[in-house]
């Protein structure tokens, strides 16, 4: 059986990394494309590279854009790949807000960019395409939960842009009989995920809380609901998808919906704390009402504890609106101007063709997440505790 080759757009992001090191275990040769960048940004593919100069390499990496047609036609022409898994993006949902025309630029025409790319090198019945779509595009629901057939409604450049890439897969699958194909993932995390996420923002908040590193995390809407899976099972299916003899496009969800404020709660309770929220809107809150000791020491450390205890000792002495035990605050600055409030997905067509199932549950996910967490950020108590001062992220 000749070896497979693969190319991955993004790979140096949470799903590029982990299905690198899929495609690698399985025999591919696989190919990353990244973007060019003053400082390094491969720390999810690390552990997986090889020096140029290593003979008979299996993962070669290559600067490219998707804003740059010439450089993806150059690229797919050299590695005359098998698979295409076109992962790159701007994702942050709220930052598209901010930078609309490139996100149509990247998410958008760089799609238009591979598809042509792939066709005009007379590559269409060699290369298969997956184009990593989103729940974002669900936006305000059309129905409940979503499957392959709900109508779209995009409520952020994010999602718009994705929008036209999904078309686009279809319309090149249909006018040109490529093998060409759309994973409709909903919200999928991981240790991996870019800090600015959600869930990863809460679990590091939480962590740094749990070592006396943080006082308190902002977040925006807490009521949002969102289907959460983990990468891991969610670059298998993109796996699966290519693998079909007939492109299509499918759904990848866990069919479970949660609050973000239930996700923060999961999250403290991995670890020990208990937060119960009060107020409603920009005034809600999350307070610390007790500390589960054994499970703290267990998952945190010992010499973590008297601080967090100090806390709820102060909230309980004072009035019931002590500030010393808040954990949450709400901060309107991370409202989207058009918010997207419910997401599940319907994984029937994905369960039943691909033959599909998630391995890990949310509270699974959430342990992975917060134990690599705290792990990470206990480097910097250590440092701390050493004299060094710790930068923020503006210093």
């Amino acid at each position: 059986m000749t070896q497979k080759t693969a190319l991955i757009t993004g790979i140096t992001g949470q799903d590029g990394g982990y299905l690198a090191e899929y495609l690698l275990k399985k025999g591919y040769i696989v190919h990353g494309i990244k973007r060019r960048a003053s400082l390094f940004n491969t720390d999810r593919i690390d552990h997986l590279y090889q020096d140029p100069h290593v003979e008979n390499r299996n993962l070669i990496l290559h600067y490219g854009d998707l804003t740059d047609s010439m450089n993806l036609t150059k690229i797919i022409q050299e590695v005359q790949p098998d698979e295409i898994y076109n992962l790159a993006a701007m994702s942050h949902v709220k930052v598209s807000f901010d930078t609309p025309e490139y996100v149509a630029n990247a998410d958008g025409i760089g799609t238009l960019r591979i598809l042509e790319a792939v066709r005009l090198l007379g590559l269409a019945e060699k290369t298969r395409i997956y184009q990593a779509s989103t729940s974002e595009l669900y936006g305000l629901v059309q129905e409940v939960p979503q499957n392959e057939k709900t109508p779209f409604y995009p409520r952020s450049p994010y999602a718009v842009a994705k929008m036209y890439a999904y078309w686009i897969t279809v319309n090149y699958r249909e006018a040109y009989n490529m093998h060409a194909s759309n994973g409709i993932l909903f919200n999928h995390e991981s240790p991996q995920r870019g800090e600015t996420f959600v869930t990863r923002k809460v679990t590091r908040a939480l962590s740094k809380i749990a070592l006396g590193l943080q006082e308190k995390v902002y977040m925006g809407n807490l009521s949002s609901k969102r289907d959460w899976g983990h990468a891991k099972d969610y670059i298998r299916a993109m796996y699966l998808i290519l693998q079909q003899e007939q492109p299509d496009d499918y759904v990848i969800a866990t069919g479970i919906t949660t609050t973000i404020r239930d996700f923060i709660k999961m999250a403290a309770a991995e670890i020990g704390i208990e937060i119960s929220f009060e107020g409603e809107g920009v005034n809600e809150r999350g307070m610390l009402t007790a500390i589960d000791e054994k499970l703290f020491i267990e998952k945190v450390g010992e010499k973590y504890l008297p601080a967090l205890k100090e806390r709820l000792t102060q909230s309980q002495s004072h009035s019931a609106h002590s500030h010393s035990s808040q954990l949450v605050g709400v901060d309107p600055m991370y409202f989207r101007p058009t918010e997207v409030d419910l997401l599940i997905g319907d994984p029937t067509k994905s369960n039943t063709v691909l033959g599909w199932k998630p391995k890990y549950d949310l509270q699974g996910l959430v342990a992975d997440m917060m134990q690599s967490d705290v792990k990470l950020m206990k480097k910097e108590s250590y440092l701390k505790d050493g004299g060094y001062h710790i930068m923020n992220y503006f210093e």
